[in-house]
């Protein structure tokens, strides 16, 4: 399960690179309930964006020729430059070298050898998101991948994350948890991404999923405000109800009512 117990490998942060930020936190405000408190402009204009007064997720404005819209998720390191080493001794690339943000940590930017983006946080005053798992907050990520035998090892390897096969009638899941936990620590999936025709159209990447209260209302708002339906609420038996979204800009992301939710 998704915490913000924090440990090496632990899903820490997720941020939305957009070229309209006021849009979007219009469209994410109206989608997940968020507000928006913009931050220094010594962080370029940075956004945090808070559900019930906690933290959940940033963004940024970014011009399209620079990086498409997208959401990026963020590993836990202790040690910036030294898991930058390790992605690229296990065959992937850094994008951009490690680098301090004020003091609130160091980062940098990956991707893993089958392409997939990802970026890795040494915490400084800033930990990570303050509440996960519960409306309005990140629940799960899922990497569609062309390999999942290749970026499961990858991230084992450079990042720390061990791989717990789930079965079910007619196959398996493979999930994703951090080194020196078990399990029940899991906090997303690796998935060959032709199993989904909206996935298989698209590079390896992350998708991450967000916490609704009622997911079709979610999807029905997206549509409201200029994003769009990539797959509509479906139940998935003992998981949840899920629907695949994009915001007015292209940016994809998930909402899910889950099925057993923490603290009921």
């Amino acid at each position: 399960m998704l915490t913000t117990r924090f440990v090496t490998g632990s899903l820490t942060w997720a941020d939305l690179g957009t070229p309209d930020i006021e849009r979007a936190n219009g469209f994410y405000g109206g989608v997940l309930g968020w507000t928006s408190e913009g931050d220094s402009e010594k962080f370029g204009g940075y956004v945090t964006y808070r559900s019930g007064g906690q933290s959940v997720a940033g963004g940024m404005q970014l011009p399209e020729a620079e990086a498409p819209p997208s959401w990026s998720l963020y590993f836990r390191t202790p040690d910036a430059e030294a898991t930058a080493k390790a992605v690229e001794r296990a065959g992937g690339t850094v994008v951009l070298e490690p680098m301090d943000v004020g003091d609130l940590g160091r980062m940098a930017v990956c991707t893993d050898p089958t392409g997939a983006g990802f970026s890795v946080w040494q915490a400084g005053t800033m930990p990570g998101f303050e509440a996960v798992q519960r409306p309005g907050s990140l629940c799960w990520a899922e990497l569609y991948t062309s390999d999942v035998a290749a970026a499961s090892a990858f991230y084992s390897t450079a990042i720390g994350l061990q791989t717990y096969e789930m079965q079910f009638p007619g196959g398996s899941y493979t999930t994703l948890y951090p080194e020196g936990t078990d399990p029940d620590a899991m906090f997303g999936g690796v998935v060959p991404k032709e199993v989904d025709a909206l996935e298989a159209e698209e590079p390896s990447h992350w998708l991450l999923y967000f916490e609704v209260d009622d997911c079709d209302a979610a999807a029905a708002k997206a549509g409201e405000l200029g994003g769009s339906v990539g797959v509509e609420p479906t139940d998935v038996q003992d998981v949840g109800r899920i629907a695949k979204l994009a915001d007015p800009f292209g940016a994809r992301f998930a909402v899910m009512r889950s099925a057993v939710r923490v603290g009921e």
